[in-house]
């Protein structure tokens, strides 16, 4: 898929119909433009974030995978979804830390699509995986009885695989439509990322179609994906009331209570970007609403899932027990 992304962005540039086009062989990722004591802090909260976020789902990931008792599909899905985390977190911000330190801040043609694509596809597995997370929790609670030989290894194995697979063939074919438009100057980008809004505005000829169809695929992966969240639920809100025992109600909320809250961070800032494009949302906010879902999201994820949790909280403590750490 990366050679493919390549060899559109090479083809684009000896292709017929732009030849008179000086084509754009970089682009320059404006980002945070503010003084250099401004850029320094920055880099340091940013740098600092991104370590406890790779730290703290990294360890997530590792809890899990030693402590066979937690080997079960809500817990392999949780694993997944830490480790997507891992790489969601690094498709972006080392280029934004690298450009806080440097007077260019550019990055090359092939390496924004690149960036592009897998800031997108890596996005887009989340968005699948969290509504996985919420059918499993819909038939753990919902048909309590039917659960273990519904969701069984290989089937929740099934699962993941599609998550990934969805996910990075979902964008693909937008991404390489808008590598094929002509860019002819200026290739300022004026965001933290690679982000279409900006290179529909940077091309040198409009297109309508893959605009409306990059568009119309945003909003079906969020609006669909939190849809079924929502029905999902809906469902298990009204199982929960049902059940006579306080004890079993407080268990079950306090079990989906983790996952709501981050598919509420992670859906809140997805749809003020890409469902409602026509809003004319200022640079800055579009800004602040990308670091949102693309670093704040990922560095609450595990203390979220570990603060109110004790399975994580008893396996974290293994684990970093027998590293000597605590």
């Amino acid at each position: 898929i990366c050679f493919l992304i390549l060899q559109v962005s090479d083809s684009m540039n000896a292709s017929e119909p732009y030849s008179s086009f000086a084509s754009v062989r970089e682009f320059i990722l404006l980002g945070f433009s503010c003084e250099w004591k401004i850029q320094i802090l920055l880099f340091s909260l940013f740098t600092t974030t991104y370590a406890l976020t790779v730290t703290g789902n990294g360890a997530i990931v590792c809890a899990l995978w030693c402590e066979w008792r937690l080997h079960i599909p809500m817990y392999r899905f949780l694993g997944n979804f830490s480790f997507l985390e891992i790489w969601y977190v690094s498709s972006t911000v080392p280029k934004m830390l690298v450009n806080f330190l440097s007077d260019k801040k550019t990055i090359s043609f092939a390496g924004c699509f690149l960036q592009f694509y897998f800031f997108f596809s890596l996005g887009t597995s989340e968005c699948f995986l969290l509504a996985v997370m919420a059918f499993d929790r819909y038939l753990a609670i919902c048909h309590p009885l039917h659960y273990t030989n519904i969701m069984t290894g290989h089937f929740c194995t099934k699962l993941v695989i599609i998550c990934w697979v969805c996910g990075f063939l979902w964008f693909l074919l937008p991404i390489v439509f808008i590598s094929q438009m002509p860019f002819c100057g200026p290739n300022i980008i004026d965001h933290v990322v690679c982000d279409p809004g900006p290179l529909f505005a940077l091309a040198c000829a409009s297109a309508p179609t893959t605009q409306q169809l990059c568009y119309t695929l945003s909003s079906l992966v969020i609006f669909g994906n939190f849809l079924f969240i929502l029905g999902s639920y809906t469902l298990v809100l009204l199982a929960v009331l049902r059940m006579p025992s306080a004890t079993g109600r407080h268990k079950a909320f306090s079990t989906c209570g983790s996952h709501l809250a981050v598919v509420s961070l992670f859906y809140g800032s997805l749809m003020v970007m890409y469902v409602s494009p026509g809003l004319g949302h200022s640079a800055g906010v579009k800004k602040v609403a990308t670091l949102f879902y693309a670093m704040v999201t990922p560095f609450f994820n595990p203390l979220i899932y570990s603060l109110r949790n004790k399975e994580i909280k008893a396996a974290l403590s293994k684990v970093l027990g027998h590293l000597n750490i605590i």
